[in-house]
């Protein structure tokens, strides 16, 4: 069973992904550090920067973000053509307003990455006004599904409009993936109408509920069956924006949702670098600058019939947590498994094979390399609070 819980206490925003009562997805956000990507602003360009080819631009935030002349020029599919550079201050000038989108929150020393180029994420689609990019997402690997899902997309979608088919898209039926498609265009019209009739800029033109949509809306097709809340206002918020799902409930309890599950003594064992398994044996998660390692070991078992046995047991249990720490964690960056050696390559081979399946359930984008000469396991992993808003 897979349920989202979304508690609210003074402050902070919780957000915790279970499965079958297990935390593997955990997300804080602080109202003063509130996440605000994707959200779409009428901006001020303050300040043109003619030697780094960008500009600064005012979106009412405490630190101005900042935009280069590549997120400004229109979007063209890169496989086909090449984006033709123009000197920023040919394309921005100060005091001009502008609609931007915030690709990737700021820093405390840093403003927000924002762009041009609007992407409106929906359950099926994202929109991209203002380009003829039609692409589908690189994990629908069938050549077959990809050009129906692009020819499906181009009955509705309006002239000069691109769209991205997201991986929930593989299965939704040609009606689910064209209504889909039609309200986010509904959206955009709207926030256009927005900007057209306001007189001041900066200002917000559309609050993209970053952290609880972008969980939300990525997990409802992969067996979300109850969304609980604890604080009113978000309650209505999440069952506005999941309005048509009709076979997710969501539910409000108001009261600390950490009680569920024993959800404090999970959270807590989070930070401990040592992960005991079922089986007695451990993982030990070690994270430095440059990567993460995580090291296999046997610990307390001792197995039933012989030593490559044992050892394929242990590597097979620590697979399984490995994949739900690193969602847990969000470790990202360089990932290094020192899984205990294993003689057999069949072994291998089916540890590798468990470990891809089980990184398919991560919301995150990850590449496992595989077995070094070394007998280390080499994979890679993007942190999802890094990601920038947009669905490959």
């Amino acid at each position: 069973m897979l349920e989202l819980l979304i508690n609210k206490q003074d402050n902070l925003k919780t957000i915790m992904l279970m499965e079958n009562g297990i935390l593997v997805e955990k997300h804080e956000e602080h109202e003063k550090q509130k996440r605000l990507e994707g959200n779409i602003y009428l901006g001020k360009v303050v300040n043109v920067l003619k030697g780094m080819q960008a500009a600064f631009i005012d979106i009412g935030e405490a630190r101005h973000s900042l935009i280069k002349v590549q997120d400004i020029l229109p979007k063209v599919d890169i496989t086909k053509e090449k984006q033709q550079e123009k000197p920023i201050e040919d394309v921005l000038k100060e005091g001009e307003k502008i609609i931007i989108q915030i690709k990737k929150d700021g820093t405390a020393s840093k403003g927000a990455k924002v762009s041009t180029h609007i992407n409106l994420s929906g359950r099926f689609a994202v929109l991209m006004p203002d380009t003829k990019i039609i692409t589908v997402s690189q994990k629908i690997e069938n050549e077959g599904k990809r050009k129906e899902l692009i020819e499906i997309a181009k009955k509705v979608l309006p002239a000069n409009t691109g769209v991205i088919l997201r991986t929930s898209s593989e299965n939704a039926t040609e009606e689910e993936i064209q209504k889909d498609i039609q309200e986010l265009e509904e959206k955009w019209i709207k926030i256009r109408e927005k900007a057209t009739k306001t007189q001041k800029a900066p200002e917000l033109l559309y609050d993209n509920m970053a952290l609880i949509r972008r969980t939300a809306i990525d997990i409802i097709d992969r067996g979300l069956e109850r969304i609980i809340v604890n604080d009113k206002k978000i309650y209505e918020d999440v069952k506005k924006m999941l309005n048509d799902m009709k076979n997710v409930k969501i539910e409000l309890i108001e009261e600390n949702l950490f009680n569920i599950y024993s959800l404090s003594s999970q959270i807590e064992k989070m930070e401990n670098r040592k992960i005991w398994l079922k089986c007695g044996g451990f993982i030990t998660i070690d994270r430095t600058e440059a990567l993460t390692a995580i090291d296999v070991n046997t610990g307390k078992y001792t197995g039933k019939k012989n030593l490559e046995e044992t050892i394929y047991k242990v590597n097979q249990e620590a697979t399984v947590e490995i994949a739900r720490q690193l969602r847990l964690r969000d470790i990202g960056g360089i990932i290094i498994i020192d899984y205990i050696d294993m003689h057999k390559d069949e072994n291998k081979e089916l540890i590798e094979k468990l470990l891809k399946e089980q990184l398919k359930k991560d919301r995150a984008k990850t590449q496992a390399v595989g077995f070094t000469k070394l007998n280390l396991f080499e994979m890679t992993r993007k942190n999802m609070c890094n990601n920038e808003y947009f669905e490959e």
